[in-house]
């Protein structure tokens, strides 16, 4: 991490949380939020919630958007393809961190990528292409954005939510 930090390298960090194997939620939020102390500046912190979508967190803003509805076959791979997507739509226009529409977007794709990944069998043969998931996000109707479940890391979120 220092090295990456001294070559002025964007840094992302993925907990990959998973409640059954903390003793707490709350021992799961003050391990994974440790990292923050060795962080000079966050820019954004995203949870993902498999078919409820994601929240995201900026210092000027937060919110959630929700993904597709699907016919699941394989959830293998689905956290990472989302992961993917959104990390390589980052390196090509930073400055999508600084604007919430931009990001909203940004997301949106994240979670057709996720989305697709979990419509075939294995990881690796179902991830999207771009262009797979640009028409997807253009033929599937979007569920709901502003109706939103909260699932099993409620306690994470409201502690985010009232710490930023």
């Amino acid at each position: 991490m220092e090295v990456a930090k001294e070559a002025g390298a964007l840094l992302s960090y993925d907990p990959n949380l998973r409640e059954p194997l903390w003793p707490s939620p709350e021992e799961a939020r003050k391990q994974i939020m440790s990292i923050w102390d060795k962080a000079e500046i966050i820019k954004l912190l995203l949870v993902t919630l498999g078919e409820d979508g994601c929240r995201y967190y900026t210092k000027k803003f937060h919110g959630a958007v929700q993904t597709f509805n699907v016919n699941a076959v394989d959830t293998t791979g689905a956290g990472d393809s989302f992961i993917g997507a959104f990390l390589s739509k980052i390196v090509d226009d930073q400055s999508v961190l600084e604007d919430e529409k931009k990001l909203r977007k940004v997301l949106r794709f994240a979670n057709a990528c996720g989305a697709i990944t979990t419509t075939k069998k294995g990881a690796i043969p179902a991830l999207p292409s771009d262009s797979e998931a640009l028409s997807f996000i253009k033929d599937n109707q979007r569920r709901k954005e502003n109706t939103f479940r909260v699932g099993y890391v409620s306690c994470l979120h409201s502690s985010l939510d009232s710490s930023l």
